[in-house]
This record gives structure tokens, sequence and C-alpha cells, in this order.
């Protein structure tokens, strides 16, 4: 039987910055473990016909500088990109400044004057509306009543709530209030009054850095700090034994004195013979297409979120646009529940229809392409499922 003092399930950003993070000390201290053939998790790059795509969009926001030039040192030769974020709605055909809710002044008079009320009365002092609707405001549960209680009806429903259902994949009513923690935008009245006269769009990753070899490239800077040797790849965890701190893979057993998992919770659970309900447990699946065109086509924009219930997708990003490239270059997002069955060549055809009818697409020729379905993808945060971790 193998041993390790650290045993680390999972060769993606967090696996590996654990592993990074430990002292290198003795030829047995530390072993991370990878399912698949390679490392990365869901910031694998794939490279096709010139066009360089992730899994999805990965850009890389840095709240410590130092971490960021940390992974630089690590990186001699590559060419790192530094963008400020341009990022729109698609409001019925029309570009709209993200996030929605401080940009409704952008919108058809008739949208604005709705929306504006709305907000203003979702906000307004008891002494107008009551002190039972104020009271009111304050006791929501779920992420559908949040989104009502501080933005108002208007904003909700035209992209709040059809936006974020597309997103998840599910009822809004399932999720906790504060499901999208710090990557929700909030905004008030007075932010969204002063934004129409000067803008001020900034959210938490406003602006961020690629690497020109994609997001691998800080995968492989990342793993260039662990021990080699340390790093097994094709060799999933197929049982954990917590009493007595045994792991098992096809190859082998392996003792452990800590273990740190950045596999999916009820995976983990159902690996260690935890008890516990797996309903209590819910997700998404992203399919993720990734397309190269034989020209250019939209400039000056990163992101196109899209919440209208008659396109397939949710987001689209331009990688052509952060490399400053001549040919068109997407990846597109559709979410679906976890139990779905996905068809991709459907969805593949239904995709490339919509983006000639939204405009993105203009008498494009597709010239290289490439698709993977994450699974899971965003976890659904609600009481049930913080219940069971606790």
């Amino acid at each position: 039987m193998d041993s390790v003092s650290t045993l680390i399930v999972g060769a993606g950003v967090s696996g590996l910055s654990t592993a990074a993070a430990l002292p290198n000390v003795g030829d047995g201290d530390y072993l991370v473990l990878e399912a698949d053939a390679e490392i990365g998790g869901y910031c694998k790059t794939i490279r096709k016909e010139g066009f360089v795509w992730d899994y999805s969009g990965h850009f890389f926001h840095f709240k410590h500088p130092e971490i960021e030039a940390w992974l630089r040192e690590r990186m001699p030769g590559q060419r790192i990109r530094s963008v400020e974020k341009k990022s729109f709605i698609d409001f019925h055909g029309r570009f709209v400044d993200f996030p929605f809710q401080k940009n409704i002044h952008q919108l058809p008079q008739a949208d604005f004057v709705d929306c504006l009320v709305d907000l203003y009365f979702a906000r307004a002092p008891a002494e107008l509306v009551g002190p039972e609707v104020v009271a009111a405001r304050k006791d929501y549960a779920t992420f559908h009543e949040m989104l009502f209680a501080r933005f108002g009806r208007g904003i909700a429903e035209r992209f709040l709530i059809p936006y974020n259902e597309k997103l998840y994949a599910c009822d809004l009513r399932e999720l906790d209030k504060d499901a999208m923690g710090r990557f929700f935008p909030h905004a008030d009245l007075t932010d969204v009054v002063r934004n129409m006269r000067q803008a001020d769009n900034r959210t938490y990753n406003a602006s961020f850095t690629y690497p020109e070899g994609g997001a691998i490239e800080y995968v492989k800077a990342i793993a260039s700090a662990v021990r080699p040797g340390a790093i097994a790849l094709s060799e999933p965890v197929t049982s954990i034994d917590l009493a007595k701190k045994v792991a098992r893979t096809p190859r082998r057993e392996i003792a452990f004195q800590h273990l740190v998992s950045s596999a999916p919770l009820p995976r983990l659970l159902a690996m260690a013979g935890v008890p516990h309900d797996p309903g209590a447990f819910s997700w998404n699946k992203v399919l993720v297409f990734n397309l190269g065109f034989d020209k250019k086509g939209k400039k000056d924009v990163h992101w196109v979120y899209y919440p209208s219930r008659d396109v397939s997708f949710y987001r689209i990003g331009f990688y052509d646009n952060i490399f400053d490239a001549d040919r068109m270059s997407l990846y597109v997002e559709l979410g679906f529940a976890a139990g779905a069955q996905v068809d991709v060549e459907g969805a593949r055809a239904r995709v490339l229809a919509d983006l000639e009818k939204v405009g993105v697409v203009q008498g494009h020729a597709l010239v290289a392409e490439h698709s993977v379905l994450m699974d899971p993808a965003y976890v659904h945060v609600n009481a049930r499922g913080q219940a069971e971790q606790a």
C-alpha cells in the first residue's frame, strides 16, 4: 500500500493550487489523483484550425496582484492579454450595457418607465407604500422572491428571471436568495439614476487577463510548482474508507492522513460511503459550442447575454475580440437540467440558426468547431442542500 500525507482528488485549478501550496518535503508528502488523461479539469484548452478555445470561456481576474505575478513568472514566453470587458444584453435586437439593472435608461421608453417605476416602489419608504409592504420586502427566502423584492417586476421579468432560468435550467424558486453570492451585480435606486448621466458598469470581473495559449497556460503555470511525479493521470478514485483513511483506485490502495477533494460533493460522498440524501443536491448541465468562422464579426464586444426564451443560448463570448483576430471565434453556452437528455446535434443546428437570427452570423462560413457537455456545471444553492452539507 502506498502512503502519503495529503491526498488530493482532482488536477484542476483547485487541486493543483492546493498541491503547489504544500511544502515539497520527502517523496511521499502529497499525491494528486486525476481521472482524466490531462490536467486542467474544466479549464482545458482546445486548438483547432488556428483557433484557441477553452471548454468554456475562462477569463481570469485577480484580487491579489502578487498571485498574478507568481503565475506570470511561471509562463516564460507566453503573451498575456489584459482586457477591459465589454458586455451587453440583447434586448429584442438592441444592445443594452451590462448589468441590465443599472442601464434601464437605454431601453425603449415604455420599458424604461415600467422598470423605473417598479424599481422605485420596490424601494419606496413606508409612508408611500405602507409598513406591511416594507416588511414583506425583507421576508423573502428564494432567489425568485429576492429579484422581485429588490428590483421590482419590470426588471425581474424583462431580464433577471428569464436569463437566470436559462442559465440555471430550473425554477428560480428552488434557489436560495443568495444563490449567486458576490457574482450577482446588485444596484440600488441611486446607482441606477447616477448611471443615467455617468456610466459605471464595473463588476467583480470588469477587467481580466487571458493567455494567448488559452486558459490551460495558467493551469500549467500552477502545475509547474507541483513536485515532479506527484500527479497521477488516468487514475480515478473509486472508493474512500474514511475510518481507515485509505483511498482505492483501479491500480492501488493509498493511505493518507489528509484528504482534499475538488470532486463534486455528491460524488465524493458516494465514494466515501457517507450517508446523505442525493436528492438534496442539484445542478445544471452546460453545453458549450466553440465555433470558428471564416471572417470577422462584431467588434468591441466580449460577452452578449440573451434573456429571450426564443433563443436557445443564454450567452456567447467572442474570443477573436480578445485576441484581436481577423476571424470570428465564439463560445456559445446552453443550460440544461441535470436529468435532461441532451441532443447535441439538434442543439448545434438550433444554435447556428439562432446565431443568424440575432445577427451574429451574417454570411459567415463555419470552418472549425468543438463541443463539450459540462456535467455538473453550476451548482444550485438552496436551503435543502445547505442543510444536508451541515
